[in-house]
């Protein structure tokens, strides 16, 4: 069987399906809907042997589909970013009254690596005034964000950065979020995935890092990315000794883009009195 890279759960298990001895997954539910106009795939897999199969852990998975948002239909902004916000409230914990981390994985100086790092730029960071000044702020989860670089620069790995800044924070949950590989190329900077299983850092281009998950941290870890690069070989390109990658040739906008609807994301789900335009006022 031909390995293929993806690290969409959603193409892992469209492409087990269309094998020729697939006959059913056990313990796995899909769920198709519509929310603010994106359509949203819902898998929750509950059996581990075919958690095994499509190689993802037994978890909560979500896949918006962001290709109504380049439409640039009606409200496109505000739309997308309560889609997203609606997801990661779903797989958050119910008390947030300690906070959550939201930790940028990924290399800022490689744009089709930067998504996570960006995103921080547009998340609504609090924990500091919630501290300072709590009765201005009193309803307020307090947020804070870590940009974690990668193990060439700090020497460290996500893991342990991340382990450092929880024993000091104590959150109730982490938000990770990474850029991802898809098998797909429609899906490339169009497609948001969440899970409440955590990730392992580098794993869609093969440069495994250390599995960043509630077993290794300690605290729930949701897991956000977008897929921003494809492995030649899906496009029928010539097999090399090394692998190649490519990326959209409008890298550069796309992920700047998705990490402001990341960020704002992330900011309506955990501020729930907020709007986008308060968030927009807020971050200055």
């Amino acid at each position: 069987m031909a390995i293929t890279r993806t690290d969409l759960a959603l193409e892992s298990m469209e492409n087990l399906k269309n094998e020729k001895n697939f006959s059913s997954l056990h313990g796995v539910t899909v769920k198709e809907s519509r929310r603010q106009g994106f359509p949203v795939t819902a898998i929750h897999i509950t059996d581990p042997r075919s958690g095994k199969a499509i190689g993802k852990p037994v978890g909560h998975y979500a896949t918006i589909d962001l290709r109504p948002y380049f439409r640039r239909e009606e409200g496109f902004f505000p739309r997308a970013c309560r889609c997203i916000a609606h997801e990661v409230a779903a797989l958050l914990p119910a008390d947030l009254r300690r906070g959550v981390l939201v930790a940028g994985l990924g290399n800022r100086a490689m744009t089709a690596d930067a998504i996570g790092p960006l995103a921080l730029e547009n998340l609504l960071v609090t924990r500091h005034m919630v501290q300072r000044l709590p009765h201005q702020f009193h309803g307020f989860t307090p947020v804070a964000a870590l940009s974690t670089g990668v193990l060439a620069q700090t020497g460290m790995e996500t893991m342990e950065l991340l382990q450092g800044a929880i024993s000091s924070v104590q959150p109730a949950a982490v938000i990770a979020i990474d850029a991802l590989a898809a098998c797909d190329r429609s899906r490339l900077c169009a497609t948001v995935q969440l899970g409440d299983t955590g990730l392992v850092p580098g794993s869609g281009v093969g440069n495994h890092r250390k599995a960043v998950n509630e077993k290794s941290l300690g605290v729930p870890v949701i897991a956000m990315g977008v897929p921003t690069v494809i492995e030649a070989a899906h496009l029928g390109a010539q097999k090399r000794e090394e692998t190649l990658f490519l990326t959209p040739r409008d890298i550069d906008g796309k992920v700047r883009e998705l990490s402001r609807l990341i960020g704002y994301g992330i900011s309506l789900a955990l501020q729930r009195g907020l709007s986008v335009e308060d968030i927009t006022g807020l971050l200055g």
